[in-house]
């Protein structure tokens, strides 16, 4: 697979993304999806998927303890776009089991509890909403933080067992709003209000301009920490 992985790499280095996009949607049809959680650059990948083929698989993870202003644009993206966008939802037993070991908010107290609470809400629906497929798109920045600096446009997620392809990965926040504002595609009104990057309500709050765009998730952890294991590091290339 690593071979694979770096003449994808190679290949398509200097290819726009709206023509990498094209190619992928329409060679992995069946086996290619989006997964959102409904921030910008998310908002971007489904606007180009969506114009792109309609019936793209767009999925996205509602952990139980989303912002009402997530939800909001969830609708408005389905209303925009006619479409209906894949929900998949925790296991309500692992979700109880959660409770009882840690609390309602036991994720505050350390980063293996923190862990264990995305893992339950996020890495285990995702696994279920990535079977059968063989390319997951992401919205992945390399200037969105720390951990996510050496991330490439294709990598191997072992984890998954699926080939990462994240076309945005060169993009800079300038270029995700410039699309955003050009093509009028809705987004989540608290990027209006402080919050470059959202997930759920507890673990997300608004951060001073020019601060770290990640600086408001798990803001009571060390940089390093600041993965819910979605886009894990350990990816390996073989």
């Amino acid at each position: 697979m690593k071979e694979k992985i770096n003449f994808l790499n190679k290949e398509f280095k200097n290819v726009p993304t709206k023509e990498l996009l094209e190619f992928f949607l329409k060679e992995s049809k069946d086996s290619i999806a989006l997964s959102s959680s409904f921030g910008a650059e998310d908002q971007v990948l489904s606007d180009m998927v969506l114009k792109i083929e309609s019936e793209t698989n767009i999925f996205t993870l509602d952990t139980g303890r989303l912002p009402y202003e997530t939800y909001d644009v969830m609708q408005r993206t389905n209303l925009k776009y006619n479409t209906k966008i894949k929900v998949y939802f925790p296991n309500s037993e692992d979700i109880e089991k959660l409770y009882q070991q840690q609390g309602i908010n036991g994720f505050y107290d350390s980063v293996e509890n923190r862990k264990e609470c995305c893992y339950a809400r996020k890495i285990a629906p995702l696994k279920r909403a990535l079977m059968g497929i063989d390319i997951w798109i992401t919205g992945l920045r390399a200037q969105q933080s720390l951990t996510r600096k050496s991330t490439q446009l294709f990598e191997w997620d072992e984890e998954n067992r699926v080939i990462k392809l994240n076309p945005l990965i060169l993009w800079s926040e300038e270029d995700v709003w410039r699309y955003i504002n050009e093509n009028s595609v809705p987004y989540n009104a608290l990027h209006d209000s402080g919050y470059p990057s959202i997930g759920c309500a507890p673990c997300t709050r608004a951060v001073e301009e020019g601060t770290d765009i990640r600086s408001g998730r798990w803001w009571w952890e060390s940089p390093e920490h600041k993965e819910c294991g979605l886009h894990i590091k350990e990816i390996k290339q073989c």
